[in-house]
């Protein structure tokens, strides 16, 4: 597995300290992007905040994530909280080492007392003295927040006195783009009022049995109850112990918002858990199993896949101006373009981190992720392959069919209503719920005009040619191999 190693500089760790006029959590700040460029340090936030204990118990529970693996429990957690300002609210966001869980706390205007906010985007610094110094805060004793250093340090300080180093594989970097596509997909399927909240989540089972499928939660009267099998209205919860992190605001919660889509069949779905508080969300997005993270589900291979989104992308980043919310319609006026193609370009940009999706306001917003997302793309195995065979010639259409050549084997590709099926193991295996097959990828390339003329790795240029199906002879079967 492909992997880097991020580097997070912080100019001093980041502390909760006593003052003459309360507490002040300073958090500090590792490299970002704001409207002036990359900084070193930037400032997003200094003021009083409207409900220091919820705030303070939310910035643990997106920590929590950070620091966690939900399967394979024996390896670390990952990174530090990214922190985006977006003017009106700042937005922590953070995802689990195994890659399966996606947790943003949202502190709104009104949370921050109504004071703005800069605008960019960078990690903070949570370190193991400041979650203990959160986790032992009580009362409502007023709690001035910093993120960024002081305005007079901005200029003064010099060289970075902690520094932290930490893996990055490709998988993780997919699955938080992943799973912003997967967000954009749902629905609202249930709220529940504080008290039937925190009923509802603390009466869940900690653990399954091994074996059984997915849970699934439907609406009950005032509440929801739990099933084994998706009905009316129904939201997959897979893995409920994946939602202990939302245990630290259960006691402020007003109330729980579940998004989802409608479901297909009985296959596991992703969903998102929406706790509301004082002035702030807490949202966690679960893939659909504990041991399947979001990096495999292919919801951003299409967009990835064409020429018009990639060149869209470009024009549609360059109308970003750190909004909270991305109206499609506004910026398909701006940059000429139809709302569809608005669509692809940003789950393009949200494959960089350059979007993020709020289901809260089934909205998109501007943040810049601190790291090279564009990996993301460079290495999608999926993708990768799909390019190969493109490069290759692999690729043989013939109206709505078309035969793809991979290793010693053919297989069919059709096309019935917009969407493609084939004949190889993995659409026999997930039905196109994880996104298209490699076979699938490359028809779909070639089919927008794709270059097919690209040099292959160790041979010549091939030219994909048209051929009449009676040409094509077809072997279907499984394929080894990444798909």
């Amino acid at each position: 597995m492909t992997r880097s190693v991020h580097a997070l500089t912080y100019a001093r760790p980041s502390v909760l300290e006593s003052t003459g006029s309360g507490r002040l959590l300073g958090l500090e700040t590792a490299g970002g992007l704001t409207p002036r460029g990359a900084e070193a340090r930037p400032r997003f936030f200094s003021g009083f905040l409207a409900a220091p204990q919820v705030a303070a118990r939310g910035l643990l529970a997106v920590a929590d994530v950070a620091a966690a693996r939900y399967h394979q429990r024996i390896r670390p957690g990952s990174l530090d909280p990214v922190v985006t300002g977006n003017g009106d609210r700042l937005r922590f966001e953070s995802f689990s080492g195994c890659g399966g869980v996606y947790a943003r706390l949202d502190v709104l205007h009104e949370g921050l007392g109504g004071a703005e906010t800069g605008h960019g985007t960078t990690n903070v610094d949570v370190n193991d003295p400041l979650r203990e110094a959160l986790s032992r805060m009580t009362g409502d004793d007023p709690l001035h927040l910093r993120v960024g250093p002081e305005e007079l340090a901005v200029t003064t300080l010099a060289g970075a006195v902690v520094e932290k180093k930490v893996p990055l594989p490709d998988r993780w970097l997919r699955g938080f783009a992943e799973a912003q596509v997967a967000s954009a997909r749902f629905d609202l399927r249930a709220e529940l009022s504080g008290a039937e909240a925190v009923r509802f989540l603390r009466s869940l089972p900690r653990t399954l049995s091994r074996g059984r499928g997915p849970l699934w939660v439907v609406p009950a009267g005032r509440t929801l109850r739990p099933t084994t099998r998706p009905g009316p209205g129904a939201v997959c919860l897979p893995g409920p112990d994946r939602l202990v992190a939302l245990e630290r605001v259960l006691r402020h919660a007003t109330g729980l918002r579940v998004y989802g889509p409608v479901p297909d069949g009985a296959a596991a779905t992703a969903s998102a858990w929406e706790v509301t508080l004082p002035g702030m969300r807490l949202t966690l997005t679960l893939s659909p199993d504990p041991a399947r993270g979001f990096s495999g589900e292919g919801g951003v291979l299409e967009a990835l896949a064409t020429e018009d989104a990639a060149q869209d992308a470009e024009l549609v980043a360059v109308l970003l101006a750190w909004e909270p919310r991305i109206d499609p319609a506004d910026l398909a006026e701006q940059a000429g373009l139809t709302v569809e193609r608005v669509r692809a370009a940003l789950t393009r940009l949200g494959t960089a981190g350059r979007v993020g999706y709020d289901v809260a306001e089934a909205a998109y917003f501007h943040r810049e992720l601190p790291y090279d997302a564009d990996r993301a793309e460079r290495h999608n195995p999926r993708l990768v392959s799909a390019r190969r065979l493109v490069a290759e010639g692999a690729v043989e259409l013939d109206k709505a069919l078309a035969t793809v050549t991979s290793g010693e084997r053919r297989y069919r590709v059709r096309e019935s209503g917009g969407a493609l099926n084939c004949t190889c193991q993995w659409w026999a295996d997930h039905q196109g719920r994880r996104g298209p097959c490699k076979h699938a990828l490359a028809v779909r390339m070639v089919r927008r005009g794709a270059s097919a003329a690209e040099p292959v790795p160790g041979g010549e240029t091939r030219v994909t040619r048209v051929v009449p199906e009676a040409e094509a002879g077809v072997e279907t079967g499984a394929e080894t191999g990444a798909t």
